[in-house]
């Protein structure tokens, strides 16, 4: 099966955004993929801010996007732009880090307004990274994702489906099976 790198771009520990990550990465383990969890935020500040190519860290996330066949890209939306954290460490690896890759764009944000932010602040950056294949993504209102006392993650129906079918279409691409829904007939 194919390695799949999960990357959440949040800077916050208790974030909807890696919470999420985090229950889909379930979802691609049960169908069989190895998932790795990259949470940018346990980068140190002093390498991604002072953009320190060759800081250890740098050089195992660098590493790490080598080694997966398929990337999940999680972001919180800010200012209807993807996270400086997220970019900090985009800015950092290799031009082509994404070459022959499937990735997954994901976000989450508090309004409908930031919706297209996948595609046109997210998406070109990937395709500028030499991403092979960029299926379609998904944007999630925080509002449709909770957690119980317990930290039980919840996805509200609607959302849950549509996350439910990108993820499936994003392993069906790492599978080399077609990710469109054939037509009725």
């Amino acid at each position: 099966m194919a390695t799949v790198l999960s990357v959440s771009g949040s800077p916050s520990a208790t974030s909807r955004t890696g919470r999420l990550l985090r229950h889909l990465d379930r979802r691609l383990t049960a169908q069989g993929h190895e998932v790795i969890a990259l949470d940018v935020r346990t980068l140190p500040a002093q390498a991604l801010l002072g953009a320190d190519f060759a800081h250890p860290a740098v050089v195992e996330a660098a590493a790490l996007f080598e080694r997966a066949d398929g990337v999940v890209i999680g972001t919180p939306i800010y200012k209807a732009a993807y996270s400086g954290l997220l970019k900090s460490l985009l800015d950092l690896l290799p031009q082509y880090a994404l070459a022959g890759k499937t990735v997954l764009p994901l976000a989450t944000g508090g309004s409908t307004a930031h919706v297209l932010a996948i595609d046109y602040a997210l998406r070109p950056v990937l395709s500028s990274m030499g991403a092979a294949h960029i299926v379609p993504g998904w944007f999630t209102l925080d509002k449709d994702i909770t957690t119980d006392a317990d930290g039980r993650l919840t996805v509200a129906p609607a959302s849950a489906e549509a996350l439910a079918e990108v993820t499936d279409r994003f392993s069906a691409a790492l599978h080399g099976r077609p990710t469109h829904l054939a037509a009725a007939g």
